[in-house]
């Protein structure tokens, strides 16, 4: 396992060293290289989330979270065709639900308002944290059995 992590990071350490090209006509131009990997950006916390459908823009959002914090998100909720609320975003695939042991909800939030593309931003009492590319929103909710819904919402205008 030691060897296999010490020839990634040499390979990750030689692509990163090699980032000019040649062009056709021979002369040196620059490539831009991927500020990070859409594909490792989250990680799911069962077998049974839906997360392959979420379009690029959800998945750059999902890493610029991971980039911000340092970790990765763990994707607790994704695509629910048969979501109960009618206007969700679950059922197109447009939101995600994270949790992120170890991280304070507040740095997560604010990664996630930071990021490019970034509509709703849900807060619940159980940890859980609600990312969409939907409208610019922001609420928290704390179910029935803690007194019904605590928080504001608030208007694109204010987030």
């Amino acid at each position: 396992m030691r060897n296999i992590f010490t020839i990634a990071l040499a390979c990750l350490l030689t692509v990163s060293t090699l980032a000019t090209a040649y062009a056709k006509d021979g002369r040196p131009r620059k490539v831009k290289l991927p500020a990070y990997s859409r594909s490792t950006a989250y990680t799911v916390q069962t077998v049974s989330v839906r997360t392959g459908c979420f379009s690029p823009k959800l998945e750059g959002i999902l890493a610029h979270i991971a980039m911000k914090t340092g970790r990765r998100p763990l994707v607790t909720s994704g695509h629910r065709p048969h979501a109960s609320r009618r206007g969700s975003l679950h059922r197109n695939c447009q939101a995600a639900d994270i949790r992120m042991p170890g991280v304070p909800e507040s740095r997560i939030i604010a990664a996630a308002k930071s990021a490019p593309g970034i509509g709703g931003i849900g807060r619940y009492c159980n940890g859980i944290i609600h990312v969409d590319i939907g409208p610019r929103r922001q609420w928290v909710h704390c179910g029935r059995s803690r007194g019904g819904i605590l928080a504001k919402r608030r208007s694109a205008r204010r987030v």
